[in-house]
């Protein structure tokens, strides 16, 4: 069973669609990045599944029932935009609010539970507006997480972060799908840190879902390269670019791609009167991948 499959979703503002006719599939377990520019229909999607907007067409099914089902809208948590919590109202107040308002027992112990999940448990008692950015995004992770959903739908929740708070939220989002059986959607521009933990992407390009695949298909896609510095960088390439079909210069470094054995390069360079200084192997991440994507499809 999956936790998403959408098909044929559409919706259209003002007659522009943010959404056509997009498929979408997440299973359950996973840790699904929806990735795509400004203003290609993530957030629009995720308020659709949420209930928070009506479709003009298409199907959306949660954990194999229609999204509208009461049964199964109680299985979801979002953080969409903000956490919408009061001020002047400390953390614990705020999550309290949330639990009765959604009539939750055991509200104490329910909003201990999720304090722990987040790292809080010892800023309960924090006026929400004193509260740094990654507090807040956690407070609303929290908030997201009472009465233990088994989806979890966040919009760019590390957006803003510095290194730590982006390093606490990988940890808590890898927490929620491991320990506690959740399966987490997220949206995100850092695509270096979503290659981090997610185990799926789907990619959005003007409302349609130009693809879909695993992390381990989407690792199994990435091009090798050896990455290299030599003292005469501008007369290495031309030399490499004898032997080799694809040799660009990325930054301070040449990239030769397509090659597994870095030994090969360094012979011909040597052969040719040019010293390596470093030499590495590596495949391009999530975010050239992406940013490759896209390009061919502009060009198509």
């Amino acid at each position: 069973m999956n936790a998403i499959e959408i098909r044929g979703l559409s919706k259209s503002f003002r007659g522009m669609y943010a959404v056509d006719s997009l498929n979408m599939t997440v299973p359950v377990g996973a840790i699904y990045g929806f990735i795509g520019e400004n203003g290609s229909g993530k957030s629009t999607t995720e308020k659709l599944i949420c209930g928070h907007l009506v479709p003009d067409k298409g199907e959306i099914k949660l954990f194999g029932r229609d999204y509208t089902d009461p049964g199964v809208r109680v299985r979801v948590g979002a953080l969409i935009e903000n956490a919408g919590c009061f001020p002047n109202s400390s953390v614990w107040d705020n999550l309290m609010m949330q639990a009765i308002n959604l009539g939750l027992e055991n509200r104490d112990e329910e909003i201990h539970r999720v304090l722990a999940i987040v790292r809080m448990e010892d800023s309960a008692q924090i006026k929400f507006k004193s509260c740094s950015l990654g507090m807040k995004q956690r407070i609303g992770i929290a908030m997201a997480l009472l009465g233990d959903p088994a989806l979890l739908i966040l919009d760019e929740p590390i957006n803003g972060l510095d290194t730590d708070g982006m390093r606490i939220m990988r940890e808590i989002l890898v927490d929620i799908t491991q320990k506690y059986g959740c399966t987490v959607l997220i949206s995100s521009h850092i695509l270096g840190e979503l290659e981090k933990i997610a185990t799926h992407y789907g990619i959005i390009r003007q409302g349609k879902m130009i693809m879909e695949l695993s992390a381990k298909e989407m690792d199994s896609r990435a091009q090798v390269f050896v990455s290299l510095k030599t003292k005469d960088m501008r007369g290495a390439m031309a030399v490499l670019r004898q032997k080799f079909a694809d040799v660009r210069a990325e930054g301070d470094y040449l990239r030769v791609y397509d090659v597994d054995v870095p030994e090969v390069i360094v012979e011909h360079l040597l052969k040719n009167g040019h010293v390596v200084s470093e030499i590495r192997k590596n495949k391009i991440g999530l975010e050239e991948y992406y940013i490759e994507l896209m390009s061919k499809k502009e060009e198509k």
